[in-house]
């Protein structure tokens, strides 16, 4: 496995996040899809990594500073072919450290409300992330779940 910086225009990236943006608007109304397009991701207070197994795109996942405590966790998702392969999980690991690294206080995210939502509601449950009012500029919204956990 290998985690690297961007690669945000790599063909196979841009596919997996096709894929990310149209998944989440099959299960949420445009409006509660908080998903950042290619352009908000190469933001420079965005950080992009990518997961790869040989030369297999496995996942994705960003963060995106919110402040200089607070960071936010954005475009997670793992490529079908790996799903339940712990990809996810390697992915938040890494944000995690890399969020500590960083220095940040917090570290937070926006995810669904629906079925489809739950196996990503219980990893990070498991990292001890716990539901928490909007953050930044969220609103209440039936469709989003915000999760948020204090970085030591």
């Amino acid at each position: 496995m290998d985690i690297k910086v961007g690669e945000l225009r790599h063909e196979a990236v841009i596919s997996l996040l096709q894929e990310h943006h149209e998944d989440m608007l099959a299960h949420s109304p445009p409006e509660s899809v908080h998903a950042l397009d290619l352009s908000a991701l190469e933001h420079p207070d965005v950080t992009f990594w990518s997961l790869w197994v040989n030369q297999d795109l496995a996942g994705i996942g960003a963060i995106k500073e919110l402040d200089k405590d607070h960071c936010e966790i954005k475009s997670m998702r793992t490529a079908t072919k790996f799903l339940r392969k712990g990809i996810a999980r390697k992915i938040l690991e890494h944000i995690v450290e890399q969020a500590t690294l960083r220095s940040y206080k917090r570290l937070s995210l926006e995810t669904g409300t629906v079925d489809a939502f739950i196996p990503a509601q219980k990893l990070y449950q498991q990292f001890g992330f716990q539901t928490c009012v909007p953050f930044g500029n969220y609103q209440e919204d039936p469709y989003s779940m915000f999760m948020s956990k204090a970085i030591k």
